[in-house]
């Protein structure tokens, strides 16, 4: 009939689509760790630094190790509840709230979905806080070299708190933003060009004889540093690190990419492993490196922190490496927990893909 549309609908073999129907997933434990380590690599690693200061050499190294050895216990214990109940031919968790309502029941679910969502919202003010950091760090850099590091130059986070929130209502009107594959790509290659502009500016204050003094210990107790405020540092650089090494709200999201032999679980394990050690070799050097160059004084972040006025150009390219991770950050988690995984077209999880 004239004016009417015909849908078609393409039909799939059975060695085109998984156990589920979907079309086959074809990642494997190399594209996996590259996940792994591109959602671990954030901001914070800048503020490592930091939490060695405030620790000290041993407790900061030791702390750091034994975070990470957590991580990988607790997120292969993950990796196992991805199917359900068994891991290994069980029904399929897209999600980690289908995960925790499968397992642990309806109630958990409730509790766990109050914490998820909590945790969301600290993760995009945090966003928006940083973001507002590095833009008025961006500004203060371009008054420093105008008018000599002694200028008077402070300036609002205001206007620039507003005008990220703008942004992101605004990148939140395109359809399905977080299938992106771009996004993802941009996103790890801003995380890492910071990382390494922080730690290469680091090395050469190292290198060139300007490092400050350190300590085993960390910051000592005195006349400008009380016991409670020692306490509540070191519980602060204790949150850091713990907050660097998360990723667990999109463990399901990296599986779900996973071809299903060998068994996701398996796979996803070795990534795992493989990635967060990748993760702390980059975070111990960082750190490390931050705090051999300023001390008992790292700033807090040490690209926004004024560690560095010079060389000019590339302390503000890192502050807008961050900046762009950033933005990028606040929509795929966002969108990802807030609007859900789009599974319905077959293709898993498209924010990996």
């Amino acid at each position: 009939m004239e004016g009417e549309k015909v849908v078609t609908m393409k039909q799939y073999s059975n060695e085109e689509v998984d156990d589920d129907g979907r079309i086959k997933r074809t990642g494997n434990v190399l594209t996996a760790t590259t996940h792994v380590i591109t959602v671990v690599v954030g901001a914070g690693v800048l503020a490592l630094a930091w939490a060695i200061a405030q620790l000290g050499w041993i407790a900061g190294i030791a702390v750091m190790i034994m975070f990470s050895s957590i991580s990988i216990y607790t997120y292969n214990l993950i990796a196992d509840c991805y199917r359900y109940p068994d891991p290994v031919n069980g029904k399929r968790n897209y999600t980690y709230m289908q995960a925790v309502h499968a397992y642990l029941g309806g109630k958990m679910y409730l509790l766990c979905g109050f914490i998820q969502y909590g945790k969301l919202a600290g993760l995009t003010v945090g966003y928006t806080i940083t973001s507002s950091i590095s833009m008025v760090a961006i500004k203060k850099l371009i008054c420093f070299h105008k008018n000599g590091h002694g200028a008077y130059c402070k300036f609002s986070n205001n206007p620039y708190i507003i005008g990220f929130g703008i942004v992101q209502i605004l990148l939140s009107q395109i359809p399905n933003f977080h299938k992106l594959t771009l996004l993802s790509t941009v996103a790890a290659i801003t995380s890492f060009g910071y990382a390494f502009i922080g730690s290469g500016l680091s090395l050469a204050v190292v290198i060139s004889g300007n490092g400050e003094p350190t300590s085993w210990f960390g910051v000592k107790v005195g006349s400008e540093l009380s016991r409670e405020d020692k306490v509540w540092k070191i519980l602060t650089a204790l949150g850091n690190i713990a907050l660097a090494c998360t990723y667990s709200t999109v463990v399901y999201d990296i599986m779900d990419t996973l071809k299903s032999y060998p068994s996701e679980s398996k796979q996803m394990k070795k990534a795992n492993v493989i990635g967060i050690i990748t993760m702390t070799v980059l975070f111990l050097s960082c750190a490390s490196l931050g705090y051999a160059a300023f001390g008992d004084h790292t700033p807090g972040n040490i690209l926004t922190g004024f560690g560095f006025y010079e060389p000019f150009w590339l302390v503000a390219l890192g502050n807008v490496c961050i900046i762009i991770h950033m933005v990028g950050a606040f929509q795929v988690n966002l969108e990802d927990n807030i609007c859900g995984n789009d599974h319905s077209n077959g293709h898993g999880n498209a924010i990996f893909q």
